[in-house]
């Protein structure tokens, strides 16, 4: 009798013991899951926008900028102007190269809100007031220097600051100032031919091209 009853009691302890464990474990995963549940819900506050004047391809835009906004990502979505891509968004690749106030840049490391008072210039802006192409442009089409395409704004906007630099004197001072620009393709041959071309028909006006 006393060892039934002895049974009985270390069941119901044991029975006890796993019961308030397992509801301990349990409200304490619903406490955690509450929290989770409230920090997640808490709005975040949004970046104050930045008033920002910039003046792309000669047209002046008031534009009101998220702060970490990249300038790849304003001309994109903002303004229309596609021809830079998206290629790393590390700035590892140069296929969204333009210039600003003159100098090439990789836009997707670039603040959109840093260029404020300064001029950009796409790919959308380099040819003639009459759609002429830019000789650049010209050059790659009549040196076959693209095959995919995705990559060739960024090089063209590379090449004509490499030539306005005076990095296009030779082969090798081409090949080490475009390495920045990689192509997938492999149209590189091309593209040296191309730059080349275009180095000797670019217009100089005053001291660059």
């Amino acid at each position: 009798m006393n060892k039934t009853s002895n049974t009985t009691a270390c069941d119901a302890v044991a029975f006890n013991r796993r019961t308030f464990m397992a509801g301990t474990a349990s409200v304490g995963a619903a406490a955690a899951g509450a929290g989770c549940a409230a920090v997640s819900e808490r709005p975040r506050p949004a970046p104050s926008a930045t008033a920002t004047r910039v003046t792309v391809n000669g047209r002046v835009h008031q534009l009101a900028l998220e702060p970490r906004a990249s300038l790849l990502d304003v001309l994109r979505e903002q303004l229309g102007l596609t021809g830079a891509k998206k290629g790393c968004d590390h700035g590892q690749c140069g296929a969204c190269t333009v210039h600003v106030d003159g100098r090439r840049v990789a836009s997707c490391l670039t603040l959109a809100v840093k260029t404020d008072g300064r001029a950009v210039t796409t790919i959308e802006g380099i040819e003639s007031a009459d759609g002429t192409l830019h000789p650049m442009q010209q050059a790659f089409i009549d040196h076959d220097a693209l095959q995919c395409g995705y990559c060739t704004p960024g090089q063209i906007m590379a090449a004509i600051a490499c030539v306005r630099e005076g990095h296009a004197a030779s082969d090798e001072q081409i090949r080490e100032y475009m390495s920045g620009n990689i192509c997938r393709c492999g149209a590189y041959a091309g593209i040296l031919e191309a730059i080349r071309d275009a180095a000797a028909r670019m217009p100089k006006e005053n001291g660059r091209a």
